[in-house]
């Protein structure tokens, strides 16, 4: 990483090829510390898929001790750089200053190609996009839209120097990724995917710069009920939600109130207090890996995907390589960001970008038709009987499949030939 910094020098806007390598004095250590874990006892009363006080001991014990003895970094390390085209960039990003930036970049045969930016979020990473590359640029029916896929890292995610500075949240993650597309790859008009802060992040991307982001896709749709004053009508369908909702919006509100009631702790402690966190993280690979894969449990839709011990400790390691606590550094960022797109206007403002709403079962926020609405320019909707918070990863071609549709049809045409 400090190698990937050194070679940028005073270069700005110059990709230079990247291969991920993790120190091995760093892969050692691990393994001592996995050694040397302690851990709690589950109470006799709480069952085996009862996840409610967090991570079970038996899977977080299970991981750990194959990540110490059975998981090969270096063999999913070299995976990494055959499946992934990786580079690395220095931008000068407007109101933050320089960083370098790590990115993947495919470029796809057809010339029909749309550039797709892929933003992924926590507890994810840029490898979130994996199963997505081939069918997205290389489609097998040439009649199928294709795009150049770009995923970048949120820097402090993986890859790539990690901030120095403070206050790299959404809209400063926008400003950089717009360079990015723009200035250093020659993207002029572009469209965006995103979930998780990946959402906010392109968000904020569509309302900076809108003239480049021709349109946009979610498959997460955070979002409070409009005032009064905005939308009357919406309020009211709020109160007498019992008669006017439907049974999808129903189970849609009742997982968000469920996730604000047992699932949102962690989102005050990262937005607060980042780094007094990060010390136990990122030094503890058992509590680490117990913190995430609460996360992918309760995120994921565990009744249809399975997640195999080596993804699931291929993303622990995009956190781990890096201490964990830039990840978290990000949320504290968030909440204090100001300016077009931040955290807490996205909330309420209204996105003009055309968009298409992808949406899942178990995602943590699936907000009633008419709330989203109300904030968003909504062209494509599509409601799915299975997946959850990670659907690049849960059902990939699914994803794709609506990427195809969406981007393909005449609304997001007619935009970026406009």
């Amino acid at each position: 990483m400090s190698m990937s910094q050194d070679a940028h020098g005073s270069l700005f806007n110059t990709p230079i090829a990247y291969k991920l390598h993790i120190d091995e004095k760093l892969l050692s250590t691990t393994k001592q510390k996995l050694q040397l874990a302690r851990y709690p006892e589950e109470q006799t009363d709480i069952g085996a898929d009862d996840w409610n006080q967090g991570a079970k001991v038996e899977v977080v014990k299970r991981l750990a001790d194959y990540w110490k003895d059975g998981y090969d970094w270096r063999a999913e390390e070299a995976k990494i750089n055959q499946e992934f085209d990786q580079y690395t960039v220095k931008v000068d990003i407007p109101d933050y200053g320089p960083q370098v930036l790590h990115y993947a970049h495919h470029r796809s045969t057809s010339p029909k190609a749309i550039p797709l930016i892929f933003v992924h979020g926590w507890p994810g990473s840029f490898l979130e996009a994996r199963k997505i590359i081939q069918p997205l640029t290389s489609p097998s029916n040439p009649k199928d839209q294709a795009f150049h896929l770009i995923a970048p890292s949120l820097p402090g995610y993986g890859p790539g120097p990690t901030p120095q500075k403070s206050g790299f949240g959404p809209v400063t993650a926008a400003k950089a990724f717009k360079i990015l597309m723009v200035d250093v790859l020659g993207y002029d008009k572009f469209v965006t995917q995103g979930g998780d802060w990946g959402t906010f992040v392109t968000r904020s991307l569509a309302m900076q710069y809108p003239r480049h982001v021709r349109a946009c896709h979610t498959n997460f749709i955070p979002c409070e009920p409009p005032s009064w004053f905005k939308a009357p009508l919406v309020l009211g369908r709020l109160v007498l939600n019992s008669w006017l909702y439907t049974a999808r919006e129903k189970q849609g509100l009742a997982k968000m109130q469920y996730y604000q009631r047992e699932q949102s702790g962690y989102l005050k402690l990262q937005s607060t207090r980042p780094q007094s966190l990060g010390f136990g993280l990122g030094d503890s690979p058992i509590g680490l890996v117990a913190w995430l894969v609460e996360k992918y449990h309760d995120w994921m839709d565990v009744a249809h995907y399975t997640q195999p011990d080596d993804e699931c400790l291929s993303f622990v390691m995009m956190h781990w390589m890096t201490a964990a606590t830039p990840g978290l550094r990000f949320y504290k960022a968030a909440f204090e960001e100001q300016g077009v797109g931040s955290v807490t206007r996205s909330l309420t403002t209204y996105l003009a970008t055309p968009l298409g709403w992808s949406a899942f079962p178990r995602e943590l926020a699936t907000p009633p038709m008419d709330w989203a609405r109300a904030i968003c320019n909504l062209h494509w909707y599509r409601e799915h009987e299975e997946g959850g918070h990670f659907p690049s990863v849960e059902c990939p071609e699914v994803l794709v499949e609506d990427l195809r549709e969406w981007f393909g049809g005449e609304v997001v045409q007619k935009a970026m030939q406009a």
